[in-house]
């Protein structure tokens, strides 16, 4: 029996969305994995472990192919499928967010190298709650974000946004801290100039959350609020 039009179309439509949610579980895979890479880089740094360092850079290679599977597959879509509305806004969005996670991998093992640097030295300066807590938050803004980002939740996409100016404010605080050291006792300089990049990293990794959570604002209401922080409610 020839299958009607309807069936055919209803066949096309499962398919699609059949992979849209594959779509989505990668980028959950990509947001797990980043997160992964961003502990085992702290805690790298923390116990002075250049073994688990190393991980960190084995693992990012991981991560770029997930990135380069999640483009290809959102560009057939694309190219295949000629999505509307919030479809077409998640697969647009989804090659960004594929790249702020790449990124985020990027920061993880520069973290990474940092700590294999200052587990060499042999002077030891680590702020280690004000690093621990900042890669915590910045840990959990990413979380949120790739959780705002696949539910469409604009109202979480927001709160990771506001949560950014904490991160910043620890950020500051982190550098106080380190100039107090390098200016008391100049051994301490050059570690603490490594702890700085540290600090700055888990920074940017904050700021990448927020471009996430900015796109999950923009694919739940079509709205763009990068640059108006008026727009955060």
């Amino acid at each position: 029996m020839t299958p009607s039009a309807s069936d055919t179309t209803t066949v096309g439509f499962r398919h699609f969305h059949d992979q849209l949610a594959h779509l989505k579980q990668r980028l959950l895979d990509m947001s797990d994995l980043a997160t992964s890479l961003l502990d085992l880089s702290v805690d790298a740094l923390l116990s002075r472990d250049v073994n688990m360092a190393e991980a960190v850079v084995t693992g990012d290679r991981d991560l770029d192919a997930l990135e380069l599977e999640v483009e290809d597959q959102a560009i057939g879509l694309l190219a295949l499928q000629q999505p509307m509305a919030r479809d077409l806004r998640f697969i647009i969005a989804a090659i960004k967010v594929s790249n702020d996670l790449e990124r985020v991998g990027d920061h993880a093992v520069n973290i990474a190298q940092s700590a294999q640097r200052i587990a060499q030295s042999s002077t030891i300066i680590t702020p280690d709650p004000e690093i621990g807590d900042m890669a915590r938050r910045a840990r959990k803004m990413l979380r949120d974000s790739l959780t705002a980002f696949v539910r469409a939740d604009g109202a979480l996409g927001r709160e990771v946004c506001r949560a950014d100016d904490e991160v910043d404010a620890m950020h500051n605080s982190v550098f106080r801290i380190l100039v107090t050291h390098m200016m008391e006792d100049a051994r301490t300089i050059t570690p603490s100039l490594e702890l700085l990049l540290v600090s700055r990293n888990l920074e940017r990794v904050a700021d990448l959350a927020t471009n996430i959570g900015e796109d999950a604002v923009f694919l739940a209401e079509g709205k763009q609020i990068k640059h108006h922080a008026e727009d955060l409610g």
